[in-house]
């Protein structure tokens, strides 16, 4: 299984961005998928989750601000952030496998989200 995050980088505050994570090795229709983060100094975090039947559900920090969504045809798992505040910097890795509580066992490299004030 291999899960291959992409799209962070540096933005000023009030700023979007795109993540994404290519899935393969697994039946990508079948998962529920999250972001998870760790901000420099803190414990990861779960950010959103989304079930096979596009169920979400969020971290009050981003709720209105953060939109998960997935491509079934694409195995391919998105993260858009619009609003980014400084708090948001952070680490941002997509999972595969768990429930809208608990990560699963599938884990991406992490892609560095920067947000400048």
């Amino acid at each position: 299984v291999q899960l291959q995050a992409s799209g962070g980088g540096l933005v000023q505050a009030g700023g979007s961005l795109n993540l994404s994570c290519v899935v393969s090795g697994l039946r990508f229709n079948a998962y529920l998928l999250g972001w998870y983060r760790r901000a420099p100094g803190k414990q990861r975090e779960r950010v959103a989750t989304i079930s096979f039947r596009y169920e979400r559900h969020y971290a009050d920090s981003v709720e209105g601000r953060f939109t998960i969504s997935r491509d079934n045809d694409k195995n391919t798992l998105y993260l858009r952030m619009n609003d980014l505040r400084p708090e948001d910097t952070a680490v941002y890795f997509c999972n595969a496998g768990g429930s809208p509580l608990r990560p699963g066992n599938h884990w991406g490299q992490g892609t560095l989200v920067t947000v400048s004030s």
